[in-house]
């Protein structure tokens, strides 16, 4: 029933790629194969993805969280493409008696109007005048990357998700050896995340950290508890 639903979506993904233009990426998920949820896809030079790509880490959280039930959408939160670019995205929650079944995406790239702005204001604000007229206390100053925490990550693959995701959490360990102990923290961040609602993703995770999936199993069941 629920394809029925999303056979007019996919129209929409078409319509709304043509009207809102270059860019705007317009996604079409459907839940029902998370593996490969991408099923219909406008402008998707935007985060580099392809029909079959499967959902991002934003779309997991939602399932795990239950986001839907309590709202129809978000808007305007952070993704990051494939090629590392910053995007704007919107998501519209496709429902069916109360059942998420879909998610359409809105994603803008605005990086070619922030470089128009910038040179704006470098024409009322030269840099050679800045530079030469700024004065900086720079032990008072805390120097930080840019924080990506939270932010929606474009994959190409499920085996891409599963890698990002275990690298960031082995990375919060700094390099030391997981314990029992870390390795049961590790599994409850990516519980609560959403990536074991993928299908094979145990089997891949308990490769990348080098267990046997028995193992995996048996620290999923101790957090479900």
């Amino acid at each position: 029933m629920h394809r029925q639903l999303l056979e007019h979506y996919i129209r929409l993904t078409e319509f709304l790629g043509q009207v809102l233009g270059p860019d705007y990426e317009v996604a079409l998920h459907d839940l029902s194969d998370k593996n490969r949820s991408i099923v219909a896809i406008a402008n998707n030079h935007i985060s580099g993805r392809q029909v079959g790509a499967p959902m991002t880490n934003m779309a997991l959280k939602v399932l795990m969280d239950k986001e839907y039930e309590q709202a129809d959408y978000r808007l305007n939160y952070r993704g990051v493409s494939l090629a590392g670019r910053t995007l704007r995205s919107s998501t519209l929650f496709i429902k069916q008696g109360g059942r998420l079944v879909g998610l359409l995406c809105i994603n803008f790239d605005d990086s070619k109007y922030h470089a128009i702005s910038e040179s704006i204001l470098q024409l009322c604000h030269p840099n050679a005048f800045v530079e030469t007229n700024f004065q900086l206390d720079a032990a008072r100053i805390e120097h930080r990357a840019p924080d990506d925490e939270g932010a929606e990550r474009f994959q190409a693959s499920l085996d891409a998700l599963a890698e990002e995701a275990v690298a960031k959490a082995l990375a919060d360990a700094k390099g030391q050896p997981l314990t029992a102990h870390d390795r049961l923290a590790l599994v409850r961040s990516l519980e609560a995340d959403g990536i074991f609602l993928v299908k094979g993703a145990v089997g891949r995770v308990a490769r990348l950290l080098g267990v046997s999936q028995a193992t995996l199993y048996r620290d999923l069941t101790a957090i479900r508890r």
